[in-house]
């Protein structure tokens, strides 16, 4: 999730609930992308942040998912009642003009990068996205109070 061009919220995690296509663990992963996305919309209208629109884009990969929330008849009939509940809420979001939902090929989407090893290039596309520099010039070139270098030892990763 992007805010003003940086990250705030970004996870990677096997779902709970078992699906029996892509579409359908498609559709739960972007009704909880929803679901994140309008709280953090709230809570910034509560703090009164103003934004540019007050839609939500969601990208998303999977086109048959996307058609499901965008044409007029929903054609998934699952036997799973919670998919479908998912599916009738996000169709109603949607309509509503609360998000969109966006094509994006998923060589193209910063989550990849979240649940497959990238290599080379892939690597240094992915840390750019993420809007990630490399700062170890700046921090060879600082020292602490006692005079000493800057490492990397010095540094608290959380």
């Amino acid at each position: 999730m992007k805010l003003f061009g940086g990250l705030i919220g970004w996870r990677a995690n096997k779902q709970d609930t078992v699906t029996t296509s892509t579409t359908e663990a498609e559709l739960l992963a972007l009704s909880q992308a929803a679901k994140e996305s309008i709280f953090v919309s709230r809570l910034l209208e509560d703090l009164a942040v103003k934004l540019d629109s007050s839609q939500i884009t969601i990208q998303c990969d999977n086109r048959q998912t996307i058609r499901l929330m965008t044409e007029e008849i929903a054609s998934l009939k699952t036997k799973l009642r919670h998919v479908d509940v998912h599916n009738h809420w996000l169709r109603q979001e949607v309509q509503k003009g609360t998000i969109k939902v966006t094509y994006r090929p998923s060589t193209e989407l910063v989550a990849d990068g979240l649940t497959k090893a990238l290599q080379g290039s892939k690597f240094v596309e992915f840390t750019r996205q993420l809007g990630l520099h490399n700062i170890t010039a700046q921090l060879n070139a600082r020292e602490l109070p006692d005079g000493r270098g800057l490492s990397s030892k010095h540094l608290l990763l959380c």
